[in-house]
């Protein structure tokens, strides 16, 4: 018969031969999944989708073949958000009401996805990547920067209501590491002085250029190719002797 007795940071499981299982500690994130009212979101928070946002969700909609409108769920979800700042609980039950979803349904996909905020945002969403490839290039120093430039910590929004700090997983610019995303705008290639200069830039409202900071185009190697230099070998080539 197997029986388990629980330490912190330990699992022992013992039988005939004992054995011992390591498990490490699960990594926090700064927003909570499950709901909890405050004076900011709760079921009372009046939310309905403008007229203009009426007629883009029937159009959204009309998208999908019948009897899979509810697919329809991620973009309406960002319509609201988009209407709203950020996207309270009363948006998701409209969303439920509109594609005639169980409300569950709606929480499911909203807590899902990083993209959908679910707490008040500030004019400016600082979004910092810190999965391995932006980490391997720095984005500690990146993230350290903009702690210190707005005095706010992960999951916090300023005093004045101007920026909110979060901390995400890949934003898929990882060539382009580290980068950070600061409402719908990509900001790659950085150096702390950069940060520096793109929240000093968003502070006077003044929105900086989009894209790598070192001169970039795009993702495209910084100097000279590393591959594909030559011509590419014919049909066959290192297969057959005589081709």
């Amino acid at each position: 018969m197997l029986s388990s007795t629980r330490k912190v940071g330990q699992i022992f499981l013992r039988n005939s031969n004992t054995r011992n299982l390591q498990s490490t500690c699960c990594a926090l994130s700064d927003t909570l999944f499950v709901h909890r009212d405050t004076q900011e979101n709760n079921p009372d928070v009046h939310f309905e989708f403008t007229s203009e946002n009426l007629k883009r969700a029937e159009a959204i909609m009309a998208i999908y073949p019948e009897g899979h409108k509810k697919a329809a769920v991620i973009p309406l979800l960002d319509l609201a958000q988009r209407q709203h700042g950020w996207l309270p609980i009363t948006a998701m039950h409209k969303v439920a009401e509109i594609l005639n979803m169980p409300k569950m349904r709606v929480y499911e996909v909203a807590t899902f996805y990083t993209m959908f905020n679910r707490n008040p945002t500030g004019k400016y969403h600082v979004q910092v990547c810190t999965t391995t490839p932006c980490w391997l290039r720095g984005s500690d120093d990146i993230l350290n920067c903009i702690k210190k430039k707005l005095n706010i910590k992960p999951g916090e929004m300023s005093a004045d209501g101007r920026f909110s700090l979060s901390e995400v997983e890949c934003l898929g610019a990882c060539v382009n590491a580290p980068m950070i995303q600061v409402n719908d705008d990509y900001f790659e290639d950085l150096t702390v002085k950069d940060t520096e200069e793109i929240l000093e830039d968003l502070k006077k409202d003044q929105i900086p250029k989009a894209g790598p900071r070192n001169g970039r185009f795009a993702a495209e190697p910084i100097g000279e190719l590393t591959s594909l230099k030559g011509e590419p070998p014919g049909p066959g080539f290192g297969v057959r002797s005589d081709l």
